[in-house]
């Protein structure tokens, strides 16, 4: 028996997911494992920074009391290459030869640049500084961060220019926001193995290549992925164990409304049913539930609609999870080329976009259908063709989601 839907439009469905619950929280790991983790907790300065005065060229340190009556003459009384110190203070006329980076001197009040000297032939112990500096070329203890200073805020996503800083203070370990784990199961008995032979009637699976990998660049973990045949006793034993030990479960197939599609009944049993039709083509049978404080999302499986309905629906997900923002920026786009075809239901073509100083202006990228995957590669953003008995007119304003990875 057909069990009627009701759909509801693409702003509603994002409604809902963005309103689920979720179960964040933190772990603590090495700063080397850390790049693209959130941060949980903001890191403070445990000392300032540079916690000693460098010098910032090769040459040589004087007092600043000597540093006047150019050309000048100053005696060499000691050299400090970058991780040595210093014993002493400089006296009157007495000069440090010093490297980039090296420990200056407490007394010194300038380091002049090795260009600006000449050696004194019959002199070894003996340098002569032509002119001076106009500034001292000396960073200063704390130029950067006082002791105590923030480093880096809670929730900043890290990068390894984050990883560098953490590591100038000699921080080993991070507290981060935790992945959210995912499982993902694709169902369907058409679905060939990499490497099986190709058999009439069957498809490879290429959505078990494309979603664990969708999940893991947009900073999902995925625990398991497994592809089982048409059979409901199968795909409720292992949506019962995905349910169980991870924070999301992606299926995909068995959403639509044929003989095979147990997805469909399994969400209008869940304990919470979000949405099971979305005014949108492709990936209107797109679904979402909660069962057991677990989020299950069940994508088309047909490719182009699997591909659209992750970075509408479960990419802000997955973001939200470790306290960031969608990478899927939503924008006001000009469509400049013609688009024909007229929609009950809001139309998402896979496009692409340039950006001309803000003005954003995008072009359909090959086949709108469903189950079209020739144009994966290449789509550079998501487009809405509103719903429609007429045709969209040439450079009409329409919404567009620029993707992350391209």
């Amino acid at each position: 028996m057909l069990t009627r839907r009701y759909p509801i439009s693409i702003d509603e469905a994002q409604a809902k997911m963005a309103a689920v619950p979720l179960p964040t929280s933190t772990e603590t790991i090495p700063v080397m494992a850390a790049n693209h983790r959130v941060l949980a907790e903001t890191v403070t300065a445990p000392f300032a920074y540079p916690h000693f005065r460098r010098s910032g060229v090769d040459g040589f340190a004087i007092r600043a009391e000597d540093d006047h009556d150019y050309p000048h003459k100053f005696n060499i009384v000691g050299n400090i290459p970058a991780g040595a110190t210093f014993d002493g203070p400089l006296g009157e006329n007495e000069a440090a030869r010093i490297m980039t980076g090296a420990y200056v001197p407490l007394n010194a009040g300038v380091v002049i640049m090795l260009e600006k000297t000449r050696d004194i032939a019959d002199d070894p112990k003996a340098i002569n500084v032509l002119v001076p500096e106009k500034h001292s070329n000396i960073t200063e203890v704390g130029a950067e961060f006082s002791e105590g200073d923030e480093l880096l805020a809670a929730d900043t996503e890290l990068n390894p220019g984050g990883l560098a800083i953490l590591t100038a203070f000699g921080i080993q370990d991070v507290t981060v926001y935790r992945k959210p784990k995912v499982a993902i199961i694709t169902t369907g008995t058409e679905l060939m193995r990499p490497g099986e032979p190709l058999q009439a009637g069957k498809i490879y699976n290429s959505n078990g290549i494309q979603i664990p990998h969708l999940v893991t660049e947009n900073g999902g973990e995925v625990t398991t992925v497994e592809q089982l045949v048409d059979d409901n006793d199968l795909l409720q034993k292992s949506l019962k164990r995905a349910i169980a030990n991870n924070d999301i479960v992606i299926t995909d197939g068995g959403v639509s409304v044929g003989d095979f599609d147990f997805i469909g009944d399994t969400a209008r049993d869940a304990d919470e049913l979000l949405f099971n039709k979305i005014k949108q083509r492709p990936g209107s049978v797109t679904t979402a539930f909660v069962q057991d404080h677990t989020l299950v999302m069940g994508l088309s499986g047909n490719p182009g609609a699997c591909f659209t309905g992750f970075y509408l629906y479960v990419e802000p997900l997955l973001r939200r999870f470790v306290h960031q923002p969608t990478r899927t920026k939503q924008v006001t786009a000009t469509l400049v080329a013609p688009y024909h075809k007229t929609n009950g239901f809001d139309r998402i073509l896979r496009a692409t976009y340039t950006d001309d100083q803000g003005k954003i202006s995008v072009v359909p990228n090959g086949p709108d259908r469903s189950g079209a995957l020739s144009n994966l590669q290449t789509t550079t953003c998501l487009v809405k063709i509103p719903h429609s008995n007429e045709p969209i007119k040439l450079n009409a304003q329409v919404t567009a989601w620029l993707l992350p990875f391209k």
